[in-house]
Formats: C-alpha cells, structure tokens, sequence
C-alpha cells in the first residue's frame, strides 16, 4: 500500500496516456492480488470525504427517495416489479428460483433501480437501444461461484469496468470483482453497495469513461452524492430533473 501510494502521480501520468492506458494493470500487478488500491488511488485524487458519501448518504439520504420515484414510473414492468421488491425487501426468495433481478440484496436492487429512472440513452440508426436489462449487464453481472471465471473473462468485451458478484446466488455473494480489461480487480468491500461504490470510483482511477448505456446514471451519482465537478459536466434533462426530485421531497 505505501509502495502504491508513492507511485501515484506515476500511474495518473500512465492513465491519461491513451498509448500506455492500458497497461497500468500489467505494470502494477498488485491491483490484481491487493485489495483496497482502487479507494486508496481515488482517496489520492480528491479531498477525504469524497470517497467515503455513497456510503455515508445512500441509506440516509438516497435509498428510499430512489424507490418512492421508481415506484411512481408508468408502464411498470414485471423485472422492475421484482427489483422494486428486492429494494424493498419484500420478495420472497424462497418461493422464486433466482432468474433476472430475482436474488439481488436490497442495497444492489435500490442502485439498479437507477437504470430505469435515468435509462439508456436512444440508439441511432447505425447503434441500436439498450434494454433496460442491458444496461444492468453493464453494471453488475452475476457468476455462480462453481462455473468458470476464466471462461466469463474470455467473453468479455470492451473496457468499460463492471462488477462480478461471485457466490451461490444472488442472495448469497462470496466475493466481488471489477472486471477491467479481462483481468480481475478484488474489491475489499464485502457489501454489495461498498462494492459498487469501489467500481464508480475506478472509472476516476484508471481514467475510463463511462459506459454509454450508463452515462446517465454515473453522472448522476458524480454530481449528485459524490459532488464531483459540479456545474463542470454535462448532465441530461434526466439527470437534473431526478435530482431535483430527490432533494425537493
């Protein structure tokens, strides 16, 4: 951890070089066997709170504002529905067979429920729309802890970071992993939302944008809970009207 620490401005220097970005992770081998290198790199790039508010603020400040709007979308459907009660901690997993959103604990449920108040962005004529399902398979996948990890990574495409939950079930998560670059990053969270948080904060670490089908809800956690660049980024109509929502409830 203190070799990492003094090396930092080092490896800012090889993230933000777009002919070396990606092989910070074959440089500093330590990312891969280390935990807790992601919050320490990020804890070094802004002030000392900053990394510690979705933690802090999610269950006090955001978590129940997020589902009263989520309930309140029209059309709802029945994989929100379940997400909804999963948030909510109101299903019952013994009675369902974990399929979809069925499994997830409620603190990953109430930070998916995001996708479907700040959705994908339209798809063009030559890029086609992302499915709300989608966009989760973007964020958080889950891997059954006796299948092959190697053979997941090996159908992995493109840089943007996700998470892999690994375990018996949705329900019952062991480990959780960014994955970035085929290469497996150890999150020293245990919880399901202290491992999301360490996957937001990888995108500042490794300097990776974010994924299209997510723009939306990352800028929102960015300006909104982390209060990061505010008045600097470019948010959505989406974006500001759900923030609005949130602190005028």
């Amino acid at each position: 951890m203190k070799k990492m620490r003094k090396t930092f401005q080092y490896r800012q220097q090889l993230v933000h070089n777009p002919e070396k970005m990606t092989s910070v992770l074959s440089i500093f081998l330590r990312f891969l066997d280390t935990k807790g290198l992601v919050k320490q790199d990020f804890s070094l790039l802004f002030v000392s709170d900053t990394s510690s508010k979705l933690l802090e603020k999610w269950d006090t400040c955001f978590k129940f504002k997020i589902i009263k709007e989520a309930r309140s979308l029209t059309g709802q459907m029945a994989d929100l529905n379940i997400l909804l009660k999963c948030a909510e901690s109101t299903f019952d997993f013994e009675d369902h067979e974990s399929s979809g959103f069925i499994g997830w604990d409620a603190e990953m449920a109430s930070i998916l429920l995001l996708v479907y108040l700040l959705p994908p962005p339209a798809g063009g004529k030559k890029v086609p729309k992302i499915t709300f399902i989608g966009a989760v398979d973007h964020m958080v996948q889950f891997h059954k802890s006796c299948c092959s990890i190697d053979e997941h990574l090996s159908q992995n495409e493109g840089r943007q970071p996700y998470l892999l939950a690994v375990g018996t079930t949705k329900a019952k998560i062991h480990d959780f992993y960014i994955v970035l670059d085929k290469q497996l990053i150890p999150c020293q969270a245990r919880s399901s939302l202290g491992a999301f948080d360490e996957l937001f904060e990888a995108h500042f670490v490794f300097s990776i944008s974010y994924n299209k089908a997510l723009i939306n809800v990352y800028t929102f956690l960015q300006t909104t809970v982390y209060n990061i660049d505010i008045g600097h980024v470019r948010e959505s109509p989406r974006v500001t009207e759900l923030r609005a929502k949130i602190f005028n409830n």
